[in-house]
């Protein structure tokens, strides 16, 4: 016989006693279950005992699930909730991610079903507790300017130990946003070089045509406007280290030409036809895929074999496990510093937002993020009516942080989320009328019998009720825009579009009204 105690702990909130009776035997022999019929006893037996997971019905007699979820998440942000309800619809799972839920289930479900979802709640929170009992033991949460606990960063802080003392060079790569600047000055600082210039360049944002000179400097008239000879960042960075940033910016003219200060160390200024020999460590980093660029042709392939001897690749900021809260709470120490403001937490919802966010702009997006709230705001706790787009949420309470969450929530049949399901989910989410307004054809008024007496002129009435299609696009977008309380970027992603494209065609409609 199984011992019972050993068995995780389940708590089974349900109002409807034969309901109850029911999941409590799908679960018995591999669970150990205690049953609530209200929410006043569900958090009365949480408070009495711990638990491994809540089960939790979302329309209870005294207190919403939704009510008791948000209770439990203010002190216990990893104990897996799923939730429960008869009415499934986007806005109660839209709701339950809001507030944290791990899952949803729509009644009525079989024993399969549940158990499936019960062992992915709990497998996952095992795995999530073995990854930060690691990171509390066995890592550093700070390396140089970097900050990060996550394994991806340890990863990256032991390259970068072990390629600083060596001459070669050091290749980043990484989305806009990710570090690789920083990662570049702590390979420096780690370097029997760390005394002596750190010299870094951009190649994005500098004039082709004033590149070459930034990298190897120029001698007096050797151009227009070159009134005095000026030294370039190879001759500064002597001795240390030069950082070429964007170097898949570069043109291929000045391409050729590092790759032979790369592979000789020499180097002649702009209208000079004498050679400089340096000593320089080379570090460089792009936010593209440089192969890819090979292959386009858009850089050298001998180049870069003669670059990309020691790659780090720097992991965005949603590979980082829960990286995100350790930078923003660093960041908002120190905005809040600069601002004379006195924030020194997030609220435990924020907190959960921010883990569920996919961060685009990486940790430069973050920074925005807190920046704003810092700005804006003056408390000791971050809440969310704090954050600005795309957290902010609309009238409805659509959560616009976790679009694809929801695609595994409102329509879980079972099957893993596809392109196809998230998208089906944008789509509802615009708001059934808005399918039921665009499938109505628009008819004559009723009283008006003498203009449907002749099938021929309906036929004329119902083509010309037909309207062109940048005006029916029209009318679809300021809908979406009106429903969204006048927010573009908003009502953007809800119509999977960029609000750079909605301001395009308001201007051609303008055009096309006039």
């Amino acid at each position: 016989m199984v011992n019972q105690s050993v068995l995780n702990r389940v708590l089974l909130v349900e109002d409807s006693s034969s309901t109850a009776l029911v999941y409590r035997s799908y679960l018995e022999g591999d669970y150990n279950v205690t049953v609530a019929h209200t929410g006043s006893e569900a958090l009365q037996a949480i408070a009495e005992r711990a638990f491994d997971l809540l089960l939790l019905d979302v329309r209870l007699p005294d207190i919403s699930g939704l009510e008791i979820l948000q209770k439990v998440r203010e002190y216990d942000a990893a104990i897996p909730v799923i939730l429960m309800t008869a009415h499934g619809s986007v806005d109660v799972a839209v709701d339950a991610m809001r507030f944290g839920a791990t899952d949803f289930l729509t009644k009525p479900f079989d024993r399969a079903r549940l158990q499936v979802t019960l062992k992915n709640a709990l497998k996952g929170r095992r795995l999530s507790e073995i990854v930060d009992q690691y990171e509390k033991t066995c890592v550093r949460d700070r390396f140089h300017r970097m900050v990060g606990a996550s394994l991806p960063m340890q990863s990256v802080y032991r390259i970068i130990e072990s390629a600083a003392g060596s001459r070669a060079t050091v290749f980043i790569t990484g989305e806009s946003g990710t570090g690789k600047e920083l990662c570049a000055e702590a390979i420096h600082a780690e370097s029997n070089r760390a005394d002596k210039p750190y010299v870094a360049l951009n190649c994005a944002a500098i004039p082709r045509d004033l590149l070459e000179s930034e990298i190897f400097g120029h001698i007096k008239g050797a151009f227009t406007g070159a009134a005095s000879a000026r030294e370039g960042a190879a001759a500064r960075a002597a001795g240390g280290t030069l950082f070429l940033d964007e170097i898949g910016e570069m043109p291929m003219d000045l391409q050729s030409k590092l790759l032979r200060f790369v592979q000789s160390g020499t180097f002649q200024p702009v209208g000079s036809s004498k050679e400089i020999k340096v000593d320089v460590r080379f570090i460089c980093a792009t936010n593209r895929d440089p192969l890819e660029e090979v292959s386009q042709g858009r850089f050298r392939e001998d180049l870069y074999y003669r670059l990309h001897v020691i790659p780090i690749p720097m992991p965005p900021l949603r590979e980082r496990s829960r990286d995100c809260l350790l930078i923003a709470g660093t960041m908002l120490q120190e905005f809040s510093a600069d601002e004379g403001k006195q924030f020194s937490a997030f609220s435990p919802a924020v907190e959960s937002l921010f883990l569920r966010y996919r961060w685009p702009g990486n940790v430069r997006e973050l920074g925005n993020v807190i920046r704003n709230v810092v700005v804006l705001n003056d408390a000791e706790l971050v809440e969310p009516s704090m954050l600005p787009a795309p957290f902010a949420e609309d009238e409805r309470g659509f959560d616009l942080t976790n679009l694809t969450g929801i695609a595994n929530l409102a329509f879980d049949k079972g099957e893993p989320a596809t392109d196809a399901s998230v998208q089906k989910n944008q789509e509802v989410a615009l708001d059934a009328t808005t399918t039921a307004e665009r499938a109505i054809p628009e008819v004559l008024p009723a009283s008006d019998t003498t203009a449907v007496s002749n099938p021929a002129e309906h036929v004329v009435a119902n083509q010309a009720a037909i309207r062109p299609l940048w005006l029916e696009e029209k009318l679809i977008i300021e809908r979406a825009i009106e429903r969204c309380g006048g927010n573009v970027p908003r009502a953007a992603a809800f119509l999977e579009i960029s609000a750079s494209t909605i301001y395009r065609k308001k201007q051609q409609w303008e055009k096309l009204v006039v």
